[in-house]
Formats: structure tokens, sequence, C-alpha cells
């Protein structure tokens, strides 16, 4: 009988991603994902050195995910500004990167390595954000200030708790979205 395929590398860190958007970087336990995989956590060593490896190549794939595969993505469709925007926006975050994020952003208050990686990404996607405004808008504090402003709605939008008459949550978040992407007056 042959023996049984080995669990990739990829899966052990898909599922450490997922427990780290649901329970924080605690919840990233060999032993537990293992159990939840349906696997030996034996064969979690022949890729990992340990624990902090593992979560060293989540934030690896993380990075990838919402910042270099984004802006690939983005440079490779194209379009005016705005249309580069909005996707950038769409596919960085989308519900699953979303959750991601967000326990990364937990994750950073704690521990200052991560807090560095973040702020670097973050610089990333702020340093995108001001070359597309800046491509149609020639106010600095204008460009840094509509940056910003989507940055944070984009990142913020799930713990607006207010109601919006007449609109749904989601429909109110792209108003402001939209309002942001408006060319300068």
């Amino acid at each position: 009988m042959p023996p049984a395929p080995r669990t990739p590398r990829s899966r052990w860190i898909e599922a450490g991603l997922d427990a780290l958007a649901r329970g924080g970087p605690d919840a990233v336990r060999v032993e537990a994902l293992a159990a939840e995989m349906g696997v030996t956590k034996g064969g979690f060593y022949g890729y990992f050195d340990g624990r902090t490896a593992l979560l060293d190549e989540m934030l690896d794939e993380w990075e990838h995910r919402s910042t270099g595969a984004v802006l690939e993505q983005v440079e490779a469709e194209g379009g005016d500004p705005a249309e580069r925007l909005r996707l950038a926006g769409r596919l960085t975050f989308t519900d699953e990167l979303h959750r991601i994020d967000l326990a990364v952003r937990e994750w950073a208050r704690q521990d200052p390595s991560v807090a560095a990686r973040l702020r670097r990404i973050d610089n990333t996607r702020m340093e995108f954000l001001r070359t597309m405004f800046g491509s149609f808008i020639a106010d600095p504090d204008e460009v840094e200030a509509r940056s910003t402003l989507i940055f944070a709605l984009a990142i913020g939008r799930h713990f607006i708790a207010a109601d919006h008459p007449g609109r749904t949550h989601l429909e109110a978040i792209n108003l402001a979205g939209e309002l942001l992407l408006r060319p300068a007056l």
C-alpha cells in the first residue's frame, strides 16, 4: 500500500490564516490545525521549523494576496485611475481577506514585528492610493485626505453600526467611496 499523500504546505498556511481570522494568533496551534484538517501534526514539521515559521509564512501569504497580487492584477487590467482604485478595493477587501486583515491589525497591536510589517504594507497601499488620486487631483493635501479617507473606509466599514435610511449599509459605503473618486471641482 503506498504511503498516504502528505498534507500540502499551502493547506497548513490556509488553515492557519483561517484560525487567525477566527481567533487571532493564539488560535494558530499546530495540534488544533492538524485536528481540524483531519491529519497528524507530523507532516507539519516536514515543512516548518515550528509555529513561528508557520506564522511568518502566513503573513507572507496574506501580504502577497492582499498587496502584491492585487497590484499585479490592477496593473495588468489597467483602466483609468478611478477604475483601478475600485478594482484594488474589490480585490483587497473581499470578505475573506478583510477578516484576515482585521486579525493582523489586532495582532499588530501586541507584536512589534507584525506592526512593522503592517506599517510597510499599509505604506505600499497608501502609496498606490496617492499615485492614483494624484493622477487626477492636483492639490497634495486633497490627495492625502482622499487616500486616507478611502483607506479608512475600506478597513473600517464593518465597524460602522449606523442605520442608513433608505439605503443598505453596502449602498452607503459605496456612495462614500464614489464621492471620494469624483474629480476635483
